[in-house]
């Protein structure tokens, strides 16, 4: 039991290396051996647990959406409708800060066409708009649908805005 604990730990200690070392120096240009290094584990090592370097980033991105959905879902589950739009910016910008990375690699995959990262993205964004669509919907907020747009449109603003350091567009006055 010890033994598969530590085997799920150093899992995920890898996957939390591959999202560093994929968002620093992009995804094509990472290496396996780079990622071992971040881990500080061999290289055939990483193989133990992905055959490919694209199956780490499936994981990667699986588990950044993962977080993405958690920590909306833990607002959609006690806001009130009066605040519910609010508190789920809030906790957009709280992933944003504490994970960083995982952000600027879901930003880099939306530009690669592996058909499987093409597809985890398709479907994180899926998954995402439909959940806040729903939200707003169950909230009887006015307009769900075009509400549920400018969220995401606003969270991809966010995006730029934190990896360009740009955070003038973020001022108030601006979204």
């Amino acid at each position: 039991m010890a033994r598969k604990a530590a085997s799920a730990n150093r899992k995920e200690d890898l996957v939390s290396a591959a999202v560093e070392v994929f968002a620093e120096v992009g995804y094509y240009r990472a290496t396996t051996a780079m990622v071992a290094a971040k881990a500080g584990i061999s290289q055939p090592y990483v193989f133990r647990f992905f055959a490919t370097k694209e199956e780490l980033l499936a994981e990667a991105l699986q588990v950044s959406w993962r977080r993405m959905f958690e920590a909306f879902g833990s607002v959609i589950e006690r806001a009130g409708a009066d605040t519910l739009e609010e508190e789920l910016v809030g906790a957009y910008v709280g992933v944003m800060e504490s994970h960083r990375s995982e952000i600027l690699l879901q930003m880099q995959a939306q530009t690669i066409r592996e058909e499987r990262i093409a597809r985890i993205m398709r479907d994180g964004f899926r998954e995402g708009r439909d959940l806040i669509e729903s939200a707003f919907a169950r909230a009887g907020l006015a307009n769900p649908k075009q509400r549920t747009l400018v969220f995401l449109a606003r969270g991809m603003l966010c995006n730029i805005s934190m990896s360009l350091d740009l955070p003038e567009l973020m001022e108030e006055e601006n979204v």
